[in-house]
């Protein structure tokens, strides 16, 4: 491992210490900060000369500032000669606009992706893209991460027993993740039927599949934003009389007034990771956060001696 470098950005410095400290490295040190006209400022202030590099930034809000200062970063070791530089962004933000759903529209996720590539990345480490496509829109490796198995474990921690459990899909593009846990988890398969009105409003019509009544049920998804489209998959679940409603994601956005929402809703729980780093306002008693520091350590590790991603994700 003597050859590895691991920096961070500013978007989550709390994650890269904790990957450091799972691989007993010390983080790499590097200057950020702003000039007086507010433009970027970096340097690294290590030798990375012909080594491995691993930047851990996740571009999440403010994600304008975390994707530029991620860039500036890539650029700076590249200019270093660095051998490999590896971009570590465990929430990929601009990533819902992964095509051209109507006209005069931008498909910004394949842009974000090209100015990635062009700063200098070797290979980009992400975690539950919002649309899995979005690999393909890099011309270099793309290592796409799970966190199923650190929310699968949480669950079966609490030992709910599987005939008790329904894994509830809050849409029709996350049925193929629900079926994925509720053959870990067990349980029967849920699937609310979501109608967007527009960009940032929808509404849950109809229940599919069951039984719900007198079950836990247990609802996964890759984000949470505004929580609007779960907390309204919360109280029709409820409704259908679900005696529990645990909610999971990987990535916990948690803007505008999701926290507001989340606190209304009839949910019991909500389980996110540490992929984003929440606030003091963010922490309510609803809401959980669990590591995925040793999930991103032990691929940092199997990238850098050549070894396989897939095989971590292997019973």
């Amino acid at each position: 491992m003597r050859e590895l470098k691991i920096f961070s950005g500013r978007a989550n410095p709390v994650l890269a210490e904790a990957i450091c400290e799972h691989l007993h490295l010390k983080l790499s040190r590097i200057s950020l900060g702003k000039f007086p006209d507010s433009e970027n400022y970096c340097k690294i202030e290590e030798d990375v000369r012909g080594r491995d590099v691993f930047l851990v930034q996740p571009t999440c809000p403010p994600v304008n500032e975390h994707l530029i200062e991620l860039l500036i970063m890539i650029d700076s070791c590249k200019r270093a000669s660095a051998a490999r530089i590896t971009a570590v962004i465990p929430y990929f933000g601009y990533a819902r606009q992964d095509r051209k759903d109507e006209g005069r529209v931008p498909i910004t996720a394949k842009l974000v992706a090209n100015m990635i590539t062009r700063a200098g990345a070797d290979r980009v480490l992400t975690m539950d893209m919002h649309a899995a496509q979005i690999q393909g829109f890099f011309d270099v490796p793309v290592d796409h991460l799970y966190a199923a198995p650190v929310l699968n474990a949480h669950f079966q921690k609490m030992g709910i027993p599987s005939d008790q459990i329904v894994v509830v899909s809050p849409d029709e593009g996350s049925i193929k993740r629900a079926i994925g846990h509720s053959r870990r988890l067990g349980g029967t398969l849920a699937i609310i039927d979501k109608r967007r009105s527009n960009a940032t409003e929808t509404k849950q019509e109809n229940l599919i599949g069951g039984p719900v009544e007198g079950r836990v049920a247990l609802m996964f998804d890759d984000l949470i934003s505004t929580a609007g489209s779960i907390c309204g998959a919360a109280r029709l679940v409820r409704a259908a009389g679900a005696r529990a409603v645990h909610v999971a994601a990987t990535h916990g956005v948690l803007c505008g007034n999701a926290i507001e929402n989340i606190q209304k809703a009839p949910i019991d729980e909500v389980v996110v990771t540490d992929s984003i780093p929440l606030s003091r306002k963010q922490l309510i008693p609803k809401i959980r956060v669990l590591p995925v520091a040793p999930l991103l350590g032990e691929a940092l590790k199997r990238i850098h001696h050549d070894q396989s991603i897939s095989a971590m994700f292997q019973e």
